[in-house]
């Protein structure tokens, strides 16, 4: 199957791509810059960012889905306002998190849950709010941490193989996060911790990706001396096509088996790195070797 699409050309298409991400990435960009402005809303900040309350309950049951189910709608009910997550924390541990709420409304969730499975307050029950500020530490903690990520990364790849390479990698890099960007904002995915392991396993997961395809080309361009770069970086993309798939579907079993029978709080963390693993797919196949080649101008390499 493969070996007769090798006649479509990547690098010719590259417009078509290029307009493609721009559809992909749009949301998250402009969301992005917005909300860098000013303009709340748009992202479903958890309280890991924007702080808030996190109550913690030991009760005498086994904590499992329908439990956590039920003690949502308990809340719901409590103060007429749904949480941000509600997930086990152990066998026994029930963990609600939400946005600021007042005194008032935190005796009413304790009383209900309480209530409920006859919680003992003194041993079973705590309560932990998180500020604001903490939140723009951590907001500004991530945004560090995925940027020495990228720089790291530009600085790998340029050593490696040229650093126009290491500019298109670091651009399909940005692709991909601004791609799951949109992703949060379409599907009002809760923003928070989970989002900074997904930003960086998929940074990770992309690169490889990339360097696989990169590696291929540094090869070929010794045995395609009289080619064009563009012909080097198509047939490079090629070569590795069976690679790509077969890591994509084996890699996106897991995470959709994850996706489907996991709690929610799982769920939330396995649709990103579900998109994002499809995006780094696409993004080292499509993206990083046809932008390296218009970096290059399809000039023609004689060794």
């Amino acid at each position: 199957m493969i070996e007769k699409c090798r006649g479509f050309s990547f690098t010719k298409h590259f417009k078509l791509f290029g307009i493609i991400s721009l559809v992909m990435i749009s949301v998250g960009l402009v969301s992005l810059i917005l909300t860098l402005c000013g303009v709340p809303g748009l992202f479903n900040f958890d309280i890991d960012f924007v702080g808030g309350t996190t109550f913690e309950f030991q009760l005498p049951v086994t904590v499992d889905k329908a439990v956590t189910d039920r003690a949502g709608e308990l809340y719901t009910e409590a103060i007429g306002k749904s949480p941000s997550s509600v997930t086990s924390s152990g066998e026994n541990g029930l963990r609600i998190k939400a946005l600021e709420l007042t005194d008032q409304e935190v005796e009413s969730v304790r009383d209900a849950i309480v209530e409920e499975y006859g919680v003992n307050i003194e041993q079973g029950y705590q309560v932990e709010r998180v500020s604001a500020s903490v939140g723009k530490d951590l907001s500004r903690a991530a945004f560090t941490a995925s940027l020495v990520a990228v720089i790291l990364i530009l600085v790998y790849i340029a050593f490696r193989f040229e650093f126009k390479s290491g500019v298109a990698a670091v651009c399909a890099l940005v692709h991909d996060l601004l791609v799951m960007l949109s992703f949060y904002v379409i599907f009002r995915i809760p923003f928070n911790i989970n989002f900074i392991a997904a930003a960086l396993t998929i940074l990770g997961y992309s690169i490889n990706a990339t360097i696989v395809v990169f590696d291929r080309v540094r090869e070929n361009r010794k045995s395609l001396r009289s080619s064009s770069f563009a012909n080097v970086v198509d047939t490079s993309i090629w070569d590795t096509m069976t690679r790509s798939i077969n890591t994509t579907v084996t890699t996106l079993i897991v995470m959709l088996m994850l996706l489907i029978l996991g709690v929610s709080s799982i769920r939330n963390f396995a649709l990103p790195i579900c998109i994002g693993i499809i995006c780094g797919c696409y993004s080292s196949v499509c993206i990083s070797g046809p932008l390296w080649n218009l970096m290059n101008k399809g000039r023609v390499h004689h060794g």
